[in-house]
């Protein structure tokens, strides 16, 4: 591979509770083409959360490897989503004099470093700072304030926070595993990259990430995001609820959800068999598949209720119009979409990777959304990184200015 090539690989990482996933994207003329993937089996992680530095830089690791294999390079610098039930997300807004009459960058980074001047506790960190909309003088929605006239300028932003230690554990887990980190992205953000057109967004639509152990909620209208959330619920409470009620060990339990899986009765024909392994060296028993959808059901629908409880805690479910997309690796589970729009009253869709090039077929599945978004994002601020990808653990944290500007920059 030439070092031109080289250069233009964006590689994202997602370091979730169940899997690990390395996926490396080329960045051409043309867009991204996907040129390599590795999975591994995440051990060190839960709800979201690093609770084991060793076993996930173990995952991190293997996952690399793979990807290295397949795009026939070496990865060095890294895109790391984050989740988690620690991240939080506020609106704020913040004003300024226009010094000249005609807003320059200058003023765009004032109006944003008033907004975003709110009380925030000392062990948590902001990860993103994220532009709504501009008002100059009473006229709002304006997108793209530079070199417009007006005396005052208003700047609503959405805030996201998480958890100082929750953030510095995954650098921490990437530089040991040999990796810088380019940047921390909320994967919900990352995920809306991929799965969400622009048309959706501008709608308004509500994004819900259904992952091992988390479900991340993200809300867009009128093409900015609105509201983030995230719940600590996901597949393997799915999982732990099928070998509980079935008597079945867990890793027989995550089969059994994976290959006969349902939510919805309607869908299973009665005679539909499925076989359970028993624990203990008992022999495995012969059950209806309705069985096993009684059990998934009311947790399918016990995960809805609360994402529907938070779209109403928004104040936004008059805003997202063009429904609700569900993606991420629990999504696939059979019923998830018609259950969904029963629950919600909304039109639902399975959300996959768009817009990209190379092995789509690899990563045509909910379960590569946040890898995939993690590459677009990267590919967002590619070139204009100005925030160092030091070994230190606290450097992600100083960039935040810094990445406001690369941020402007590149869409302004």
């Amino acid at each position: 591979m030439s070092a031109t090539k080289r250069d233009n690989l964006i590689v994202g990482l997602d370091i979730g509770t169940t899997k690990i996933c390395a996926i490396v994207g080329n960045v051409t003329e043309d867009g991204i083409d996907i040129v390599g993937i590795g999975t591994s089996p995440s051990s060190g992680l839960r709800k979201g959360v690093v609770i084991n530095i060793e076993s996930t830089v173990a995952s991190i690791r293997k996952a690399i490897d793979e990807a290295e294999l397949m795009a026939g390079c070496e990865i060095k610098s890294v895109y790391a989503g984050i989740a988690g039930g620690h991240i939080k997300g506020i609106n704020s807004q913040g004003v300024i004099a226009i010094k000249n009459r005609e807003v320059a960058q200058e003023d765009v980074r004032r109006v944003i470093d008033a907004a975003k001047a709110i009380a925030i506790p000392m062990d948590r960190e902001v990860i993103h700072i994220l532009p709504q909309e501009f008002i100059i003088d009473e006229q709002d929605g304006i997108r793209e304030p530079l070199g417009m006239s007006g005396v005052r300028l208003e700047a609503k932003v959405h805030i996201v926070t998480g958890a100082v230690a929750s953030a510095q554990n995954i650098v921490k887990s990437c530089n040991r595993a040999g990796l810088d980190v380019a940047d921390i992205v909320l994967e919900q953000l990352a995920s809306s990259e991929s799965v969400l057109s622009a048309d959706e967004k501008e709608l308004g639509v509500c994004l819900v990430d259904i992952g091992g152990g988390t479900t991340d909620i993200a809300i867009f209208a009128e093409g900015a995001i609105k509201y983030t959330s995230v719940l600590s619920l996901g597949g393997n409470h799915l999982t732990n609820d099928i070998a509980v009620g079935l008597r079945t060990p867990m890793a027989e339990a995550e089969k059994i959800k994976q290959k006969y899986g349902c939510c919805l009765s309607a869908l299973v024909g009665k005679d539909d068999k499925i076989e359970v392994p028993s624990v203990g060296g008992r022999k495995p028993r012969e059950l209806s598949r309705n069985v096993l959808c009684e059990i998934l059901g009311p947790r399918v629908e016990e995960i809805f209720t609360l994402v529907n409880r938070e779209i109403i805690k928004s104040g936004l479910e008059d805003a997202i119009a063009s429904g609700v997309v569900i993606t991420g690796g629990s999504s696939i589970l059979e019923g998830m979409p018609e259950l969904a729009e029963q629950i919600f009253n909304l039109p639902v869709r399975r959300g996959v990777p768009q817009r990209i090039g190379g092995l789509v077929d690899v990563v045509n599945s909910p379960v590569y959304a946040t890898g995939v978004g993690l590459i677009i994002y990267g590919s967002r601020n590619f070139g204009a990184r100005e925030f160092p990808t030091t070994k230190s653990e606290d450097s992600i944290f100083n960039n935040a200015v810094r990445r406001m500007k690369t941020w402007f920059r590149e869409f302004f």
